[in-house]
C-alpha cells in the first residue's frame, strides 16, 4: 500500500535565498491515503531573529526557538523519516525550497521536485477560479479548522492529509477491496476517520403486505426484469 507523507513548514519568511530559515517541520504518514498516526516533528532553532510579522502567523517566538536543536540535528531524523515517500505539499515550490537550502547547509543530498505532489495545482485543477488555501478547502470539504488559531506545521500536514484525500474523490476511495495489507491506526485517528458500517442481511421473507405492495409496484412497469429473468412468478 502506497506510503505517502503530508508535510508541512513554518519559517522565519518568504526568501530562502534572502537568509530566511525553517522554525518548524511537520510529517504526517499515510497508508492508503489515510493517516496512520504515525508524524515526525520538530520546532528548529533558525539561527537568526524571527520576524515580528512571521511570528504573528505562526506564534513561535524568538524566545521559545532559543533552546530548540538547530536542523543539522534533526536532518537525520527528518531523512530517516519521509525515506524515499512522495511528499503531499500544499504550494510544493515554498516548503520545498525551504527544505533543499537546508539540506544544501547541512551538505546533504537535495530532494526531488518530482517527489512532490503539490495539493494547489490539484485543487486548481479541479475547482478552477476557486480559492485554493489550506483554510478554504477545509471549509470546502467541512474538515473542522476548530484548532487552527494560528498556522502549525503538524497541525496544517494533519489538515493537508485529510485534504488530499477529498481532493482524490473523498472517503469513498477507501472502498477498493483490498485485504493483502493491513493499516496500523491509533484510536485517535480511527476516531476521526469515517467508520465503514456493515448492515446486518435480513433474516426473514417479506410479509404478504410488502409481496402486494412490490407486485402493485410491478404492474407499473414494462416487461419488468423481476418476471423476464425468472425471478418472481406473475401473479395468476
Amino acid at each position: 500500500m502506497l506510503r505517502e507523507i503530508a508535510f508541512d513548514t513554518e519559517t522565519t519568511g518568504l526568501n530562502p535565498l534572502g537568509g530566511d530559515r525553517i522554525v518548524e517541520i511537520g510529517c504526517v504518514e499515510m497508508r492508503g491515503n489515510v493517516r496512520t498516526g504515525q508524524f515526525f516533528h520538530a520546532y528548529i532553532n533558525p539561527e537568526r531573529l524571527v520576524p515580528a510579522a512571521a511570528a504573528a502567523v505562526h506564534g513561535l517566538t524568538d524566545d521559545f526557538l532559543r533552546d530548540k536543536p538547530v536542523f543539522a540535528k534533526v536532518v537525520n531524523d527528518f531523512l530517516k523519516f519521509i525515506g524515499d515517500s512522495p511528499l503531499v505539499i500544499h504550494n510544493a515550490s515554498f516548503d520545498m525550497g525551504f527544505i533543499n537550502m537546508e539540506l544544501e547547509r547541512c551538505k546533504k543530498p537535495l530532494i526531488s521536485m518530482d517527489r512532490a505532489v503539490d495539493t494547489v495545482t490539484m485543487a486548481r485543477k479541479k475547482f478552477p477560479g476557486a480559492p485554493a488555501s489550506l483554510d478554504a478547502l477545509c471549509r470546502r470539504f467541512n474538515i473542522d479548522l476548530s484548532r487552527r488559531t494560528q498556522h502549525g506545521a503538524l497541525l496544517d500536514a494533519e489538515l493537508l492529509a485529510d485534504v488530499y484525500l477529498e481532493l482524490q474523490g473523498g472517503r469513498q476511495t477507501l472502498l477498493a477491496l483490498e485485504t493483502d495489507a493491513a493499516i496500523t491506526v491509533t484510536p485517535e485517528v480511527a476516531a476521526s476517520q469515517t467508520a465503514t458500517v456493515q448492515i446486518e442481511r435480513r433474516h426473514f421473507s417479506a410479509s404478504p403486505e410488502e409481496v402486494a405492495a412490490h407486485r402493485a409496484f410491478l404492474a407499473k412497469l414494462k416487461d419488468a426484469a423481476w418476471y423476464r429473468f425468472g425471478l418472481l412468478e406473475k401473479a395468476e
